[in-house]
């Protein structure tokens, strides 16, 4: 795939006419009639070909970042340095969006594409009327040949690149071999779901190495599945299982994005009962469109625009709620369930009813009532449930069993495709499961299983590592730990001021770092940490570093339910006294009034534990996990209910800071 508008070596870019290379541009991009991108174009032409006209190599114009959904103005490979170019022209400042913008390009590249993991990247911001500035030259602490970001003005552009291929040797840049490089992206699921929106396809924005399953084998054994219900006039339930960070969500929304088009009769609709990343998406994917259409000097109305994306993406509740008031069948043929396992089992569900619909005796499960809605349609219709192992974290939610049994109970004519995996002990499908195998038209393909997280890019071993460490499986903790830790750092601390620290010294560009918290860690309040403080998850994750409501500012904090299905680049995990280490086993506690209560029951037990997991395991780069030590003139806050937590996690190898 050709992924900029028009490429040359550097020596015939500096012999072909202006009107040329605009020509090859314009030509490629969706933006050529506007007449400031041209003017643009034109200015990055003339310096460059002074600045180049000494040199050898390649020069690539607007090339494409897709899981960020941008284009580098320019990128040229000289000897053994590969330099990112943004122009600013006729900028006189430097200001700190610009400058994350070409350091995130440049960490785009290092970790993404093939043929440049291993060579020196100077990201380099032009403000073409800034005054000169003396800007240093220097790796980033990182070790993975990256530069800081070089500023400097369109008078001293052409020092900085001779500057910059003096600073380091190296080996020379084959630019053919470079061209070829595999572009293998792991977005953020917001990063992903802005993507998809806007046409491009799984494949083009998910990770397609050998050690990780190819996500569009998933979404097209699902899509598969859709065609043939159509075909045949079925009904069927597919389930998509997988480990934490695997992309479920991803698979979901790739699928729902391809059936958007009413004509088509395949119409879907993306279901969560994930309130916040409910919330995040529709933002994010309104904020994006808007931005774009104003790009194109057009004007469009926010509320417009998130009117579109609340059809495509919606709370199951609400949904739930449209359909017991609606009789008929829904619009949608197809229903994409996402973390299908919180769905509510019948007590819960019987309970609201009688609670906030004043429907007594309500006797069907959240399941069960869901599949009811989409069996109204007389000839045919799918259920994708996207299947998290581990991840229930809230009274009342079912797991997996209680979908199958609805089926089983109720629906006997549906046809259910599931994974091997689902037998899996972490999807909690039990005896259910086995019922399953009495059961016609039940079919089982390896493609609805994703094993490998993509979540954490740099290492694919920490969903086991985290799962051994919280099963007390030492062993097996150590041994994955040996795996990730080169890649993926993982310290622990007793002093969260180290922690923000550390965070800050990891993060670069516009890296995402964040608290995250157990909603019952209530004795944090001494560290200026609060779960009951107010958050708006839409500014925690989506504002940048200036908004005092970010995840950045590292004041407001994120609890599982928060978090769930989301991710950040670097966390700090704050442990408190609600899950403590003890050889025989974790013990559980809750906080109410001024003391702390031992959870006695299995189930809420089994929340918390997946409390920590969700925590655990929302961080792409790396994180820190704070222990605090505790005050021994608090009783709330015993040093016992934390040392032998982090004498837990300091025997599995994590190193301290």
């Amino acid at each position: 795939m050709k992924r900029y508008y028009h490429s040359s070596t550097i020596q015939k870019f500096v012999q072909d006419t202006e009107l040329e290379i605009i020509g090859a541009l314009s030509s490629s991009s969706e933006f050529a009639d506007e007449l400031t991108q041209k003017e643009a174009w034109k200015q990055e032409i003339r310096i460059l070909k002074r600045v180049l006209k000494n040199y050898e190599g390649e020069i690539f114009f607007e090339y494409a970042i897709p899981r960020m959904g941008k284009r580098i103005d320019v990128l040229v490979i000289i000897e053994h340095v590969i330099f990112i170019l943004e122009f600013k022209v006729g900028e006189k400042d430097f200001l700190l969006g610009a400058i994350e913008q070409v350091w995130d390009y440049a960490l785009d590249l290092k970790n993404f594409h093939e043929t440049s993991h291993e060579h020196l990247i100077a990201p380099v911001l032009i403000a073409t009327a800034a005054k000169s500035v003396l800007s240093t030259i220097e790796l980033t602490p990182h070790n993975d040949q990256v530069l800081f970001p070089i500023k400097t003005n369109e008078e001293d552009l052409a020092d900085t690149i001779k500057s910059v291929l003096q600073f380091l040797t190296g080996k020379k840049i084959n630019a053919s071999v470079w061209r070829e490089g595999r572009y293998a992206p792991t977005p953020t699921i917001i990063e992903a779901a802005t993507a998809l929106y806007n046409k491009h396809s799984v494949a083009d924005i998910s990770k397609k190495d050998a050690t990780a399953k190819n996500l569009s084998h998933t979404s097209n054994a699902v899509s598969q599945i859709i065609q043939q219900a159509k075909a045949k006039n079925e009904k069927a339930i597919c389930f998509v299982t997988g480990v934490p960070g695997a992309g479920k969500t991803l698979v979901g929304l790739d699928v729902a994005t391809k059936h958007l088009e009413k004509k088509t009769g395949l119409t879907s609709i993306f279901l969560s009962g994930n309130g916040p990343l409910v919330s995040i998406l529709r933002e994010a994917l309104t904020r994006d469109k808007v931005k774009r259409v104003k790009a194109k000097g057009q004007k469009i109305k926010k509320g417009e625009v998130m009117s579109q994306v609340k059809l495509f993406i919606q709370n199951v509740h609400h949904y739930r709620d449209e359909y017991l008031l609606d009789e008929k069948a829904p619009f949608d043929h197809v229903a994409i369930f996402d973390e299908a396992q919180r769905a509510w089992n019948l007590t819960q569900t019987a309970n609201f009813m009688q609670r906030k619909k004043g429907r007594a005796n309500f006797a069907q499960s959240e399941p069960e009532f869901l599949i009811s809605c989409l069996d109204r349609h007389k000839d045919w219709a799918v259920v994708v449930c996207l299947v998290g192992g581990g991840q229930e974290i809230n009274t009342g939610e079912a797991g997996i069993s209680e979908w199958i049994d609805s089926l089983n109970r109720s629906f006997p004519d549906w046809h259910v495709y599931v994974s091997p995996q689902l037998n899996d002990s972490e999807y909690a499908s039990g005896k259910a499961l086995q019922d399953l195998e009495s059961r016609r038209n039940v079919f089982k393909k390896d493609d609805l299983h994703l094993s490998v997280s993509l979540r954490s890019f740099r290492a694919e071993h920490v969903s086991a590592l985290i799962k051994n460490l919280l099963d007390l499986d030492v062993i097996e903790s150590r041994k994955n730990y040996e795996k990730v830790k080169k890649k993926y750092p993982i310290v622990i601390t007793r002093d969260v001021v180290k922690a923000k620290k550390w965070l800050k010294e990891k993060a670069r560009g516009s890296e995402r770092y964040g608290i995250v918290v157990s909603s019952q860690a209530q004795r944090l309040k001494p560290h200026a940490i609060d779960v009951k403080s107010p958050m708006d998850p839409i500014h925690w994750f989506l504002d940048g570093k200036e908004d005092v409501r970010s995840s950045y500012y590292l004041e407001d904090v994120a609890t599982e339910f928060h978090v769930q299905g989301l991710e950040l680049d670097w966390t700090c995990v704050t442990w408190d006294g609600d899950f403590r280490y003890s050889p025989k086993g974790w013990k559980c506690f809750s906080f109410v009034g001024s003391k702390w209560n031992n959870i006695k029951k299995e189930e809420r037990q089994l929340y918390l534990k997946n409390a920590y997991r969700v925590l655990l395991t929302r961080a792409r780069q790396g994180m820190v996990i704070v222990v605090p030590y505790g005050d021994i003139e608090d009783p709330t806050r015993s040093p016992v209910y934390y040392d032998d937590t982090f004498e837990y996690l300091k025997s599995i190898g994590f190193d301290t800071i």
